[in-house]
């Protein structure tokens, strides 16, 4: 990587094929958007993570996928910042919000984990909730509190949902773009409206 500014986006998910199209991967399918859009390919691979750099105008960008599983996304999105040197404020996390009406993005620059045991992982891990997020909504009208919540967020999405969870995923994707370039005053700007 060179002098100019980095930024890393990490998309939280849990690895595997079972897991590929399930409510607790749309951070892993924003981070593939994020890379098909840009050129970008997988060319770092370590036990926790891997990894793909590219360029956004002035803007270095490395697209990571936790291979940890969600519960403790925190060590990877750790060992990834260390291996490229940069600071919680440099990592923007992408995960699903069950609190979240299905297709809705919400850009953040800092909070809590609210719930969501990756965020959770992340924080004890960074030991501080410093850092930019994109949260995903998966929540279907017919979700209900009383359900089963790990059962639920591992389900795959029904198919009368796919539209919604694809254009919710460009745009996170499209998101997590204007972050890199521009900063997250412009991307709050764009996206929360």
């Amino acid at each position: 990587m060179s002098d100019r500014r980095t930024v890393a986006v990490f998309g939280l998910g849990n690895p595997g094929e079972g897991y590929r199209t399930t409510r607790h991967n749309v951070g892993f399918m924003a981070a593939d958007a994020v890379m098909q859009r840009l050129g970008i390919q997988v060319r770092h691979r370590s036990m926790t993570y891997v990894a793909g750099e590219g360029s956004i105008g002035n803007s270095d960008v490395v697209i990571v996928k936790p291979l940890t599983f969600m519960n403790n996304s925190g060590y990877a999105v750790e060992q990834a910042l260390g291996w490229y040197g940069l600071h919680p404020e440099r990592a923007l996390i992408i995960s699903d919000d069950v609190a979240l009406p299905l297709g809705t993005v919400r850009v953040r620059p800092k909070g809590t984990h609210g719930g969501h045991n990756g965020l959770r992982s992340v924080i004890e891990c960074l030991g501080t909730v410093e850092f930019p997020r994109i949260r995903c909504g998966i929540r279907n009208p017919g979700y209900e509190s009383s359900l089963d919540l790990a059962e639920y967020v591992l389900a795959p999405f029904e198919d009368s949902e796919r539209t919604r969870v694809e254009e919710m995923v460009t745009r996170a994707a499209e998101a997590a773009i204007v972050f890199v370039a521009e900063g997250i005053e412009e991307t709050m700007n764009r996206f929360n409206t």
